[in-house]
């Protein structure tokens, strides 16, 4: 029987056993240790690893049989080992993090949608390195029989509209079940959409768990768990995140599917606005839902997975989308109508470009400003010229974090001017100040303007 060692780095991590041929050997045998580094192979005296399903910067996957099982049940064992060299201090963080997400993760695994949570466990054993020991933790659960929708798309082509329809019908219940529960998914993409052979779609892959693998070495508020292109502005940027985090992932989801296309090419980071309605025609209802999901603001978004479906659903004759589709390729839930008499109330879109020329006016003003007073104030050029460079500089950073933006501009605008007036060497001569404030303001739009034209231009041509 062919084992494999859990070990990351583990030189040679297929073992053979000739003695485990023998179903009645396997279901008694003490132990078996890793031929190559010693690790010990049947985990929690149960769960034996057969084939590898994955590997990722938090651990591995494995397909798995339970021997306590008659027929030796097939599992998923899901590995995950704290990143970096930890201490003991910290290794105690990791494990009380560890068992609470499995609290967690038991009460979520009560969900029909969600594969029920086997086993949650620990071990630890001697490191490769002398004198330490390696702390690895693991979670098995059900093995779902079936593709993911990444898997789909990529064998089949671009989702039609019904069948995005079912998938969000069918995965806005789970997320508003995970959500009543206090718990953020945090990682929604196709791949973490399992269809079984029944159509019957699965949640899986709960980023929560991978908080145990970051959380006991930093103590900043980001982990950096999210899946690059699907994970909205706050949660890249390491803030708090919300429901409509997720929402905002399950969007971008159902684009992907609807166009065929990664979200890279869907995203223009120059508009900061999603362009998919280029590649594919929608219901106009469907499509304003899914803007709205988009929405970079969270507070913009819808604020529950329940709202999203009462929007779907409504107005006075919802479409039946079917929960378990007889065919998983081709899903016949109703078609979503268009209500032009009663549509979903849809904040607008952003105006980026606005935006950008609003930015632009922002720094221009607050740049003559800080160049005039420092100049007045500090006699020596070369210090006020680097004091200025290091504010102007944070103050664009800020605003290309999102950190400054909206209304907070023309807040610190007004803050700037009313400082500079109290400048001694300027207060005879403000309205000066201001004018060349001003002037460098609608200066800044002009170029920025320029650019944007220019920019809008080639894209067209090309």
């Amino acid at each position: 029987m062919k084992i494999l060692c859990t070990r990351t780095g583990c030189p040679r991590s297929e073992n053979s056993f000739a003695d485990l041929d023998e179903i009645d050997r396997v279901r008694t045998v003490q132990q078996k240790f890793c031929t190559a580094c010693g690790m010990p192979l049947i985990l929690d005296g149960r769960y034996i690893p057969v084939e590898l399903l994955g590997r990722g910067g938090f651990g591995a996957a494995f397909l798995g049989r339970d021997r306590r099982i008659p027929g030796m049940r097939k599992c998923v064992i899901k590995q995950f080992q704290p990143s970096g060299d930890l201490s003991p201090q910290q290794l105690q963080i990791a494990q009380s993090l560890f068992e609470r997400e499995g609290v967690v993760l038991e009460q979520l695994g009560t969900h029909p949608q969600i594969p029920d949570l086997f086993a949650f466990f620990d071990i630890t054993v001697p490191s490769r390195k002398p004198g330490k020991e390696d702390k690895f933790f693991y979670l098995v659960q059900k093995l779902i029989d079936g593709q993911n929708l990444e898997q789909e798309l990529a064998q089949k082509g671009k989702f039609s509209e019904i069948e995005v329809l079912d998938v969000l019908q069918q995965i806005l219940p789970v997320l508003r079940f995970v959500h009543e529960h206090g718990s953020i998914h945090r990682d929604i993409k196709p791949s973490n959409m399992m269809r079984d052979r029944n159509g019957q779609l699965y949640l899986l892959d709960f980023g929560a768990v991978k908080n145990v693998a970051t959380t006991a070495t930093t103590s900043t508020q980001s982990t950096g768990i999210y899946s690059m292109g699907f994970a909205p502005p706050e949660q890249m940027a390491g803030r708090q995140v919300y429901p409509s985090s997720d929402l905002y992932a399950l969007a971008v989801t159902c684009i992907q599917l609807l166009t065929g296309k990664p979200p890279a090419e869907l995203f223009d980071s120059n508009d900061d606005q999603w362009n998919w309605k280029n590649y594919v025609q929608v219901n106009s209802r469907l499509a304003a839902i899914l803007d709205r999901m988009l929405l970079s603001t969270p507070n913009e978004r819808f604020p529950s997975a329940q709202e999203v479906l009462d929007a779907i659903n409504s107005p006075s004759e919802p479409p039946s989308v079917s929960q378990t589709p007889s065919q998983p390729t081709n899903p016949q839930p109703a078609i979503l109508q268009t209500q032009p008499s009663n549509p979903p109330i849809v904040p607008p879109q952003r105006i980026a470009t606005l935006e950008l020329l609003g930015g632009a006016a922002f720094t221009g003003f607050e740049a003559a400003l800080l160049f005039i007073a420092l100049g007045s104030v500090l006699k020596t050029p070369a210090i006020s010229i680097g004091i200025w460079g290091m504010i102007l500089g944070g103050l664009i950073y800020a605003q290309f974090r999102r950190l400054l933006a909206g209304k907070t501009l023309p807040i610190i605008a007004g803050i700037t001017l009313a400082v500079v007036y109290f400048v001694p060497s300027l207060h005879t001569n403000f309205l000066p100040v201001v004018i060349a404030a001003v002037l460098a303001a609608a200066g800044a739009i002009a170029v920025t303007a320029c650019f944007r034209l220019v920019y809008i231009y080639l894209s067209k041509m090309l």
